[in-house]
């Protein structure tokens, strides 16, 4: 039996959980935020609207990542002068380790250090790598879980689409 003085506390709750942090989804804006980063500077998402971003969740100890960061440093160097940007999201706690295994990847493309992991809930990651594309106007267009051989050529198949829109 639901006592009359807790309905006002059970749907403060349930207002609570449904407006919580939700599942980045594709066609919808991408969550802003701001990071420290490895150009010294910090990065908001929103500044960059007006160019398609490759948002990429990474962490030193994920395998799959250490073989995926040289793919989208090729993708960066391929069209970044024509409206197109990296920005690979570390969620290590150690930001000098994630700055030396970028480096040791050769990946030049903007490193962003979410060590708090605040931005990667913001984003409900749930599989490392992830991988978004986003539009020119803030909007998701892709989402990768994980990476596959063979991801980087969906990725610039992609990334020619939304670079033509």
């Amino acid at each position: 039996m639901i006592m009359k003085n807790s309905i006002p506390k059970i749907f403060v709750l349930l207002l609570f959980l449904s407006s919580s942090a939700q599942a980045v989804s594709v066609n919808n804006m991408a969550p802003d935020f701001t990071l420290s980063s490895s150009t010294k500077q910090n990065i908001r998402l929103a500044e960059l609207r007006g160019q398609v971003i490759m948002l990429n969740f990474w962490a030193t100890w994920c395998n799959p990542c250490r073989v995926e960061i040289p793919h989208l440093q090729k993708l960066y160097d391929q069209y970044k002068d024509i409206g197109f940007t990296v920005l690979g999201v570390n969620i290590d706690n150690n930001k000098t380790k994630a700055a030396k295994m970028a480096q040791d990847l050769g990946a030049k493309f903007p490193i962003l250090f979410d060590n708090t992991q605040t931005v990667s809930k913001l984003y409900s990651i749930k599989a490392m790598p992830f991988t978004m594309l986003i539009d020119r106007d803030g909007k998701v267009r892709e989402i990768f879980y994980g990476y596959k051989p063979g991801y980087e050529k969906k990725y610039a198949q992609t990334i020619r689409k939304l670079l033509r829109e």
